[in-house]
């Protein structure tokens, strides 16, 4: 029995098979599921190499002639059986974003100008690339303390007058980094002359829920104030989050300007143009009760700016009945436009990787933002911010 072939095929079964069905209870199993399940829900084409090469290995040294090995090869062509369902699930995602443009916009929301071709090299390596074009400028400080930094995307031709992007990172408020999720969708924006800016803030235990508004608006502070010595039109910035950094977006866009919530720089504009909410949680902040005003839910109104919502129908940490929750709530409420997406098998944190569904996602990202806030500028296809 060739036990390496058999210990490797074992894992990447069972991780595809919590990948295509995912425990939802309990809690601890909800977690060990979710972490194991990630690279094969999100980068199945890398877990398909891997078993291939470890099917081929065993087969060049001659180790599947005995029973138990032939059951080993019937476990690994099942893998592959099911990694096939996992890519379909990826490109179901697709029609479920065109759907949600559709719905939003109207049947022509495509812009001129996106890509018409996904970077199938990088989808099929599974890891994030960096762009040759883009320079990210690491760690800039916005503020006092130790957490108030942040990393600026922008194309490395400097072109100026571009729109900014504001994105922060998800961790349940208590971990998580700048330079972790949504790398693809940063560089991206970047190429096409976006000014993107990720930062990050306080957390728990140390910091509560005002501290992490007050560190967002900080930002929104900072790329209005500092924004153009980077390559920024200094029009009004997009917001995008993940998680809790969807959380603390949907926060930001519906109090955008409210003085309770940017105690010491109460002047400064902290108005946003659209929000961007990746597998957001919406409800209320820890040891708050639901109407203490913690919850986006409880700051909705008329005049919120334009949303975008898109959530995994297959999410365990967040269920996707609380985003669909939030985006009922925004569309009885706003005037602007909701687009709500539901991507069919996508778990929490999808987008991790540079895999086939978060491309897809980034595009209806780019499409979003570049409809609303931008407009063409220059050579080469630039955007440009309208004015402030």
């Amino acid at each position: 029995m060739p036990y390496g072939y058999l210990i490797s095929t074992v894992l990447a079964a069972g991780a595809t098979a919590i990948a295509l069905a995912p425990p939802r209870r309990p809690r601890g199993l909800v977690n060990f599921g979710f972490r194991i399940s990630t690279v094969p829900n999100e980068v199945p084409f890398l877990v398909f190499f891997l078993v291939l090469a470890s099917t081929l290995l065993a087969a060049a040294q001659r180790d599947l002639g005995s029973p138990g090995a032939l059951a080993v090869l019937g476990l690994a062509v099942l893998t592959a059986a099911g990694l096939v369902v996992v890519v379909r699930r990826q490109l179901a995602a697709g029609p479920a974003l065109e759907r949600a443009m559709t719905e939003g916009f109207g049947p022509e929301w495509r812009t001129p100008g996106l890509r018409r071709r996904l970077p199938f090299g990088r989808i099929l390596l599974g890891v994030h690339v960096r762009r040759r074009d883009v320079e990210r400028i690491a760690d800039l400080p916005y503020g006092d303390d130790r957490r108030h930094r942040l990393d600026v995307y922008r194309n490395r031709s400097a072109p100026e007058g571009g729109p900014t992007l504001i994105y922060f990172h998800g961790g349940g408020y208590f971990s998580g980094h700048k330079n972790r999720e949504a790398r693809p969708l940063l560089y991206r924006l970047a190429s096409q002359g976006w000014v993107c800016v990720s930062a990050d803030y306080r957390l728990r235990p140390d910091a509560g829920l005002l501290d992490h508004l007050a560190d967002a608006k900080k930002v929104i502070a900072w790329a209005r104030e500092h924004g153009r010595a980077y390559g920024a039109g200094g029009g009004t910035p997009v917001m995008a989050g993940s998680s809790a950094g969807a959380h603390l977006a949907a926060l930001c866009a519906l109090t955008q300007n409210d003085p309770a919530y940017q105690s010491g720089f109460e002047s400064a504009d902290t108005s946003v143009a659209a929000a961007v909410c990746l597998y957001g949680y919406f409800g209320a902040y820890y040891g708050h009760g639901e109407g203490t005003g913690s919850s986006p839910l409880d700051h909705v109104r008329a005049d919120a700016p334009p949303f975008l919502v898109v959530h995994g129908d297959a999410d365990t940490l967040v269920p996707v009945r609380e985003a669909r929750h939030f985006a009922d709530a925004l569309r009885d409420a706003s005037e602007g436009p909701v687009v709500y997406a539901e991507l069919p098998g996508a778990q929490h944190a999808f987008d991790l990787f540079h895999s086939l569904r978060f491309d897809l996602v980034v595009d209806a990202v780019e499409a979003f933002a570049t409809r609303l806030v931008c407009r063409p500028a220059g050579r080469r296809g630039r955007l440009q911010s309208p004015p402030a």
